[in-house]
This record gives structure tokens, C-alpha cells and sequence, in this order.
């Protein structure tokens, strides 16, 4: 199982070690506190009045999941496929997430519903308050849910040096209840958590590479060196599987940086890759990297060059381009 061993040298020391070892993380402490009375994930069920998991021992269960995998097979014939079956662990947490997320965006979509039709009358008044609970429940189950998923993750990356990644997933005012206006705010609350979650804010470091790429090593330096200018980035990467893209990710992994992959609009077509190169230069990066790679790379170095944003390029050679 992976340990972080620390040096000790001071009674504060021991004091700081002992609450690290038996106080959840900051994470975990937040993912798994109750934010519903009456949990309940569809509403022919009946409320359950019971805790969440304790945050602790969640978050010990989950790397035992996946580290277990690990001490088993090493030194052992089968220590080749460790890392197939700990991915797969790791892949059931997020599809059950994923999941969960649908489902709340469909309850989300139920009390939207509710709200439009709203007749102030007590039945609507007890659906809407019934389809609110559901709706946070879910909301609740997901994020305890993802955040296990991203301690997996972590402890796969940790084991195997490389990063987890998931494979290619107006309203009418005058019938206003307490239970409406209740509900319209939570709806609001709810997309306001979801904008910042997939909009982090700080400034940008836009990453574009090849998908053939060898010296991890210097990609790595350049981004610490950037990350020591830049200390609150986050990283925008163009969400490749493999190469320069993967080494990018593995080292926000490994520095605790917000990463954004920005994926392919496939409905534009062949233009798709060119339409991203130019969303990604106007997040107003603070800086580029940019590795030798397809026409896309080039693309997006002109882009770069064009709006005079501080820049790095690299060559397949391991050489630095000219900037």
C-alpha cells in the first residue's frame, strides 16, 4: 500500500502527524457531510434518516481498493495486469457518478417542470418540495461518490505513475410559493455549483502537444518553472490520451493543479481541432507550451504567436524551438 513517509523533529510535528492520520481530508470532510434531511434518490422511496459513511474511513476504504490490487499482485506472474484491474476499479466508481449526475439533471429538470405548472395548491406544493429533496439527495450521493472516484484515481496514478483517465461520457411569478421561490433558488445555488466546478477561475496556461513523446522530463520542468511564476494556474490542456497531453495531466496530478481538458466539438467536423485552438487562445492564457506535433500544433503556435501571448515550443528532438 502507498505510504507518504515524513520526517519528524519536533512535538508539533507529531501533533500534525497524528491529526493527518486520523482526520479525513479537506475532500473527503466536505464530500461526505449530509446536506438533505430525508435522503431519498426517487421519490417512491421512503426517506432514509441514516449518516453518510464516516469521511475518514471512506477515504481509507477506497485506497485500500485500489492499493490492495497492487500489493497482491506484485512480484507475482500477474503484477503485468494490476494496473487493468485497479483502472477498472476506478472506471466503476465514475460510471456510478456519471450516473448519479444524470439522474439529478433529470430531477433538476422535474422541478423545473413543477415550478412552470405551480398552482399554489398543497399537492403541488408536496411534489415540488418531494422532487427538491430527490434532486439534492442525488446531488449529495454524487459527490461522495466523485470524490472516491478522484482518491482512486489518485492512488492509480500513485501506484503506476500514470494519470486515471475516463474513457470517451422563464418562470411564473405570480404563483410563487414559499416552496417555488425555495426551489428556484436551490435550481440557482445548483447551477452556480456547477459552473464552478467546470469553470475553475485563475489564471491560464493553455498545453498543446503530439501524441508521440519520449522525454517527460523536460515538459515537467518547464511547467514547474511556470507553475513558480504562475502559483494559482490552471492548466488547459487539448484532453489527448497519450502523449504530450498525458504527461501534462500526470504532472497537475502530482502538484495538486487544476486541469481542464478541452475535448472535440465532433459536429463541426474537420474544422473541430482549429475551433479549439482558437476557444483555448481566447481564455486569455498567461502562457503557452506548445510541443512539435500534427498541423494542429502549428495552428495554435500561430494563434499563440498572433495574440503575443509568452510562449515555449519544443521539438520532438528534445530541442526548444525558436520562440
Amino acid at each position: 500500500m502507498t505510504k507518504i513517509m515524513r520526517s519528524v523533529r519536533s512535538f508539533t510535528d507529531i501533533a500534525e502527524l497524528h491529526d493527518a492520520e486520523t482526520q479525513a481530508s479537506d475532500a473527503f470532510a466536505t464530500a461526505f457531510t449530509e446536506t438533505v434531511d430525508g435522503f431519498r434518490i426517487d421519490v417512491g422511496e421512503d426517506a432514509i434518516s441514516a449518516d453518510l459513511p464516516d469521511p475518514l474511513m471512506a477515504e481509507r476504504a477506497t485506497e485500500l481498493m485500489v492499493a490492495t490490487i497492487f500489493d497482491l499482485m506484485r512480484d507475482t506472474r500477474l503484477e503485468g495486469i494490476a494496473d487493468r484491474l485497479a483502472w477498472q476499479i476506478v472506471h466503476a466508481f465514475h460510471k456510478a457518478a456519471d450516473q448519479l449526475d444524470n439522474e439529478a439533471d433529470r430531477a433538476a429538470q422535474k422541478i423545473k417542470e413543477l415550478i412552470r405548472s405551480a398552482d399554489g395548491s398543497e399537492i403541488g406544493t408536496v411534489e415540488l418540495e418531494e422532487a427538491q429533496t430527490v434532486c439534492q439527495s442525488l446531488d449529495e450521493a454524487r459527490e461522495a461518490v466523485a470524490c472516491m472516484r478522484d482518491h482512486a484515481a489518485g492512488v492509480f496514478h500513485a501506484e503506476t505513475g500514470r494519470p486515471w483517465s475516463a474513457p470517451r461520457a422563464t418562470l411564473v411569478s405570480g404563483k410563487r410559493t414559499a416552496s417555488v421561490v425555495d426551489g428556484i433558488n436551490f435550481l440557482a445555488a445548483r447551477r452556480q455549483r456547477r459552473i464552478e466546478a467546470n469553470a475553475p477561475q485563475g489564471p491560464v496556461v493553455i498545453f498543446s502537444g503530439g501524441q508521440q513523446w519520449h522525454d517527460h522530463q523536460q515538459l515537467w520542468d518547464r511547467l514547474d518553472q511556470i507553475r513558480a511564476r504562475v502559483p494559482a494556474m490552471v492548466l488547459v490542456t487539448t484532453a489527448q490520451a497519450k502523449g504530450c497531453d498525458a504527461i501534462a495531466a500526470s504532472w497537475a496530478a502530482s502538484r495538486g493543479v487544476t486541469l481542464v481538458a478541452m475535448t472535440l466539438n465532433h459536429r463541426l467536423g474537420n474544422r473541430a481541432g482549429f475551433a479549439r485552438n482558437e476557444q483555448m487562445v481566447k481564455l486569455q492564457p498567461v502562457e503557452a507550451v506548445v510541443c512539435e506535433g500534427s498541423g494542429l500544433q502549428s495552428h495554435l503556435a500561430r494563434l499563440v504567436r498572433a495574440a503575443r501571448v509568452p510562449a515555449h515550443f519544443f521539438r520532438c528532438d528534445g530541442q526548444r524551438a525558436a520562440a
